[in-house]
């Protein structure tokens, strides 16, 4: 090693014990929605499904527990990149919260910390992290699932997740129209609005959605529906459907016989038998584990096939996992890092 290279890597390791030494990064929402785009999430979080399906990654952990009128849950995991991170979210989710609080549904904190030594790296909002990271695995999945020829989505479920999936899914795929639905009539027409004026899609709020699922060429579910409202009927060849709001087990938005028909790939299998819309579908006894096509990291890592043909309906049964977690947490540390960031506390004094 020359004495340029020699001084440069001794001054990263002068300035990583200067961070430990300094505590960790407190990162807002806004800091969250500043610091990580759309593209470098979704690059982030194709990366981890990768490195999960090539064994290169300890298995996540994820707890749950029901409250009255919500949920909590926590969901760990840890992966290498330019140094081993560790992540724990902890999300609380409450479905009634905007009319009985005038507070998100999702609400909740993303701890980082140097998988080496333990040392607090950052402290950041979870609900715009969860956004991007959820929207980031569907448009990964779209990627691979999704004809490449897709001009009309439906999103189904006009609240907080919705912008973010439009956002990733546009990364991938290049759409004509795009309609939106809500049982709040008056939600739907304010995010078809804002979602025009943002992209210039033309965007249409509908109220028959027997139609608008015929009529699309993918569809997104992200709504705390605890019956699923999508069925198996509706749905034409060749359709990919995401369905993204079964993040626990009482939660349901696809028809058990719609998985059952389909390729269905999950983000983790085991994770989405026991909270997923593939546990409802086990529990009707029309599936059993056996019959899921594919984790998402093993098409990603070419292991599995993805889409084989045009009129093949595929779904992704998208119950979150912490790999998105600590992909995303990671990427918006290092961009905190680069553009000088300085709020930080230290829990040590």
């Amino acid at each position: 090693m020359d004495a340029m290279a020699h001084s440069a890597s001794k001054a990263r390791v002068v300035q990583a014990a200067d961070t430990h030494q300094a505590g960790a990064l407190l990162l807002s929402r806004s800091d969250v929605e500043r610091l990580l785009s759309m593209e470098e999430c979704i690059a982030a979080v194709e990366d981890a499904f990768r490195q999960h399906a090539l064994g290169e990654t300890p298995a996540p952990g994820i707890l749950g527990m029901h409250v009255h009128d919500g949920s909590f849950h926590v969901k760990a995991a840890s992966l290498a990149l330019d140094r081993p991170y560790f992540a724990a979210k902890l999300n609380a989710n409450f479905p009634n919260n905007g009319a009985r609080h005038a507070l998100p549904t999702i609400q909740g904190v993303v701890a980082l910390c140097d998988a080496t030594n333990g040392a607090p790296l950052a402290v950041m909002d979870s609900m715009a992290l969860t956004a991007l990271r959820t929207a980031a695995a569907t448009a990964v999945a779209a990627k691979h699932l999704a004809r490449r020829e897709c001009e009309v989505a439906l999103i189904c479920g006009c609240g907080g997740q919705s912008a973010a999936q439009v956002r990733a899914l546009l990364q991938v795929r290049a759409l004509s129209r795009i309609a939106a639905y809500d049982q709040d009539a008056s939600k739907a027409a304010a995010f078809a609005a804002s979602l025009q004026s943002a992209t210039g899609i033309p965007t249409s709020v509908v109220q028959n959605l027997v139609e608008a699922v015929a009529t699309s060429d993918i569809v997104i579910t992200c709504t705390t529906s605890r019956r699923y409202f999508i069925e198996r009927e509706m749905v034409r060849p060749g359709t990919f459907v995401a369905g993204v709001g079964a993040d626990n087990e009482n939660k349901q938005e696809l028809d058990p016989r719609l998985l059952a028909d389909s390729t269905l790939v999950c983000d983790l299998i085991d994770q989405c038998c026991a909270i997923g819309d593939l546990h409802h579908a086990i529990e009707a006894h029309v599936m059993t584990r056996a019959d899921v096509h594919a984790e998402l990291g093993q098409i990603v890592a070419g292991l599995k096939t993805g889409r084989t043909s045009d009129d093949e309906i595929t779904v992704f049964d998208s119950s979150g996992t912490a790999l998105q977690d600590v992909a995303a947490a990671a990427a918006v540390y290092r961009r905190a890092l680069e553009h000088g960031q300085t709020m930080r506390f230290s829990f040590a004094q």
